[in-house]
């Protein structure tokens, strides 16, 4: 079982904006562009890039989605307390 992670998120204010952001990339747009133009997180400024975290750091429903999730597919919108967030996980080791 996997215990570390590296992933890239956007995180939005409504689920509303999650959801376009969802279209926007099955239509082919760039996960990192979109998370320095839309992004509320600090992150945004990398493109999203959160880097290599340990499973447990995250927030549960974070956590959950990140460990679970097919690799280098955006899955979302996930729900915290911080918002929505659409994650993209580069890899788990």
């Amino acid at each position: 079982m996997a215990r570390t992670a590296s992933a890239l998120h956007i995180l939005v204010k409504t689920e509303a904006q999650a959801l376009d952001i969802m279209k926007q990339l099955a239509a082919g747009a760039d996960f990192q562009q979109l998370a320095k133009k839309y992004s509320t997180c600090p992150s945004k400024k990398r493109g999203g890039d959160l880097g290599e975290f340990k499973k447990g750091d995250m927030v549960a429903s974070f956590d959950n989605a990140v460990f679970s999730c097919e690799l280098l597919q955006p899955v979302g919108p996930v729900k915290t307390r911080f918002g929505y967030h659409i994650i993209k996980v580069l890899y788990r080791s």
